[in-house]
């Protein structure tokens, strides 16, 4: 059984802390599940920039709805890597969901505080530093990563193999509309397991040798943090120095922001907490709906590793599309205070009535 800290806890830093060779399998099942929640809590603050972008098919849109897709495949090789092992994921309950404003879970980053709000340069730039690699191409800055947790992850795995068993396995085909290596797939043996751990870095990072995403959708794909980076700036990535050590800057042709919902960050607790900002009963109403649709989805995840069947990914999928179709509607409304800025989704768990 997986145990489950506080959201709010440092507990990647602790196994962080732990030194490999007294990585034991207790410490390899914790590592999963936290690796499991900090996947997941990218995707709203993500997801609520994408979602305010009113034309769907703008280039900065489309760009940011593959990074949540390579995002949902992410969680679940990681889950599958847990249930291959005898864990099961945990995404539900007061004290694993990902709480907004905040730090990424487990004490990673603890200078960041992840907010949801509408896409602007300032989200962008979050969302940069969120998947930050230790060593970025085109920046000289050195400091821990995400990937680092996963380097350790892949350096202990090896030495429990044997516990690898295939089953509760989730296998669902994305590849094909969403670029090489989404696929999520069986975790049955350590190359299983390594080659997933290779995707998830290089997709979020880079590589030591490019800012490509080798696993990409369309050739030439930057990895997420130069994607963000790219918004941010409002410049496209290119290579300014074709040498031994190429260099690249963002020096390529202008990327502007989409038209938006300018969404205002949410309040922690959600609006109802903003005196200024208080919801109306029809809009409170709104608010709740996506929430209902949002801890559906969460619940309806938990329980497809938990069974390992696919019914209840497919009720995930639809609470997903609901979750849009009600987060469109909530990004539309002014708020009160006579800002010019709308509301946006709160993305808060409510418990099954």
């Amino acid at each position: 059984m997986t145990t489950v800290l506080d959201y709010r806890s440092d507990a990647i830093v602790q196994l962080m802390h732990v030194p490999p060779q007294e990585c034991d399998e207790q410490w390899l099942r914790d590592a999963l599940q936290r690796a499991i929640v900090l996947e997941l809590a990218t995707i709203p603050p993500y997801a609520a920039a994408l979602w305010s972008v009113k034309d769907d098919q703008a280039e900065v849109a489309k760009s940011i709805r593959e990074i949540v897709f390579d995002e949902m495949s992410h969680f679940g090789l990681m889950c599958n890597m847990l249930t291959s092992i005898g864990g099961t994921p945990t995404v539900t309950g007061a004290t694993t969901v990902p709480q907004y404003p905040g730090a990424l879970p487990g004490g990673v980053r603890p200078e960041l505080e992840v907010y949801l709000s509408g896409l602007s340069r300032d989200s962008a730039f979050l969302f940069s530093e969120i998947e930050k690699p230790d060593n970025p191409i085109a920046l000289a800055e050195t400091y821990t990563s995400i990937g680092a947790f996963y380097t350790r992850i892949a350096e202990v795995f090896p030495t429990y193999a044997h516990l690898l068993t295939g089953l509760r396995q989730i296998e669902f085909p994305m590849a094909g509309q969403h670029g090489a290596g989404n696929d999520v797939v069986p975790m049955r043996t350590i190359d299983d397991v390594l080659q997933a751990i290779e995707i998830i870095k290089a997709q979020g990072e880079g590589t030591d040798a490019s800012p490509e995403n080798p696993f990409p959708g369309k050739p030439g794909e930057l990895a997420h943090y130069y994607r963000f980076r790219e918004i941010y700036h409002g410049r496209k990535l290119i290579k300014v120095s074709d040498s031994a050590h190429p260099k690249w800057d963002f020096q390529g042709d202008p990327i502007p922001l989409p038209d938006s919902y300018p969404a205002a960050r949410v309040p922690a607790g959600g609006w109802a907490n903003d005196p200024s900002n208080r919801p109306t009963p029809d809009t409170a109403a709104k608010l709740s709906t996506f929430n209902g649709h949002y801890s559906s989805m969460l619940r309806s995840l938990e329980e497809a590793w938990r069974s390992g069947t696919m019914s209840p990914l497919y009720s995930a999928i639809g609470s997903m599309g609901a979750m849009r179709s009600a987060a469109r509607e909530v990004l539309a409304i002014p708020l009160p205070d006579g800002s010019g800025s709308t509301y946006c989704p709160e993305y808060l768990y409510t418990n099954a009535t």
